[in-house]
């Protein structure tokens, strides 16, 4: 029953500090692949240890030994999914240790999100069967997920449901994450004396200009264009040949991203040449694919007796929207309740740690054992 679930977490409480300290205090910036393995070999250990049977540690690239953690079947009918990678340097542990002060627990990405993951293990430590469930573990979210996306694309070939143990937005559960789209504009002038004849240069950096101007014109509603990185010039007095302009995209619906790609390839400058690169990067992450399963979990909580569940919008994209773009319905935010992700002041609640490994649990629970929309 599921009522059985939340009394049965409390007993992992003590253990649960134990082992996100353990995860914390590995120290895992996405661009540090090997200290990244450190981190999942910690995962894995938890693993053995909670659920009596091993992890599996997945090279990806064996050239910068980026990896990932892979448990349960191939094939899940329910996929659990996180990342160890976090925004913080080594050494961050020295300046910000891992401490628990009441309900607060701090430390460099306890909240995003390795309270989440540790989250992830107490759902499947409380499931008497774990046979549907899988766990896929990744070491480059932060950094777009781009040497993960194949074994992301693996794990859900026959998956009904993801479950993503992002940090929640104060409580509230990711129902809606914007699409994230990257462009890199690269326009080619003519280098000229600027004093001389800058009247027989085309200046690259005027172009660039130009176009970050323009192009913002292509946000409309809620969708978002930025204008981020602008670089141009040799010297301080030639007319710049060259410039580089970064954009970045952020947009609701496909739909939207599809529009602004299209906009942004064919814009065409005053003067000089224009190469676009980049695109799509993760599609948006629609209502449409999470709301059966958010249905699923308010009634879980109901059932466990928690406050009502209540859904946020983000901004930022995830490997959710990855999943949810392939067809696969996925509900994020299922991690911490805390503040701070990328910020000083980062914290996760202990407390919630229970309810939400319990909440958790209820859901796989019920989309194992229910057919799922």
């Amino acid at each position: 029953m599921i009522q059985r679930l939340l009394p049965e977490a409390k007993w992992l409480h003590d253990d649960s500090l134990e082992a996100l300290q353990a995860l914390t205090v590995v120290e895992s910036p996405s661009h540090e692949p090997v200290a990244c393995r450190m981190a999942l070999d910690v995962a894995a250990q938890v693993c053995t240890s909670w659920l009596e049977s091993p992890a599996r540690i997945v090279e990806l690239d064996s050239e910068t030994a980026t990896a990932c953690l892979r448990w349960g079947p191939a094939e899940p009918r329910v996929l659990l999914l996180g990342h160890v990678d976090t925004v913080w340097p080594r050494g961050t542990l020295a300046r910000l240790p891992f401490a628990v002060n009441g309900d607060r627990i701090t430390g460099p990405g306890v909240f995003d999100m390795k309270a989440g993951v540790v989250q992830s293990l107490m759902a499947l430590r409380l499931l008497s069967d774990r046979s549907k469930v899988g766990l896929l573990l990744t070491t480059d979210e932060e950094i777009g997920s781009h040497r993960s996306r194949g074994v992301i694309a693996e794990a859900i070939a026959r998956a009904h449901a993801v479950l993503v143990f992002e940090p929640s937005v104060d409580g509230a559960l990711k129902t809606r994450r914007k699409g994230t789209s990257w462009y890199r504009l690269a326009f080619t002038g003519r280098a000229a004396h600027a004093g001389l004849d800058p009247e027989r240069g085309i200046n690259a950096l005027l172009s660039a200009a130009r176009a970050s101007l323009d192009l913002v014109g292509l946000a409309e509603g809620e969708t978002t264009l930025t204008p981020t990185l602008m670089s141009a010039g040799s010297t301080a007095n030639t007319v710049p040949a060259s410039a580089e302009l970064t954009l970045d995209v952020r947009a609701w619906t496909a739909a939207e991203q599809q529009r602004v790609d299209h906009g942004v390839r064919h814009y065409s400058p005053v003067q000089g040449e224009l190469e676009v690169s980049g695109g799509i990067d993760r599609p948006a992450l629609e209502s449409s694919m999470s709301r059966n399963l958010f249905e699923v979990a308010q009634r879980v909580a109901d059932a466990l007796e928690l406050a009502p569940l209540r859904q946020a919008a983000v901004g930022g994209a995830s490997d959710g929207n990855l999943t949810a773009a392939a067809g696969v319905a996925t509900l994020d935010g299922l991690g911490a309740v805390g503040d701070g992700a990328h910020a000083e002041h980062e914290w996760a609640s202990s407390s919630a740690m229970i309810e939400r490994a319990a909440l958790a649990a209820g859901i796989i629970e019920s989309l194992t054992k229910e057919p799922t929309a």
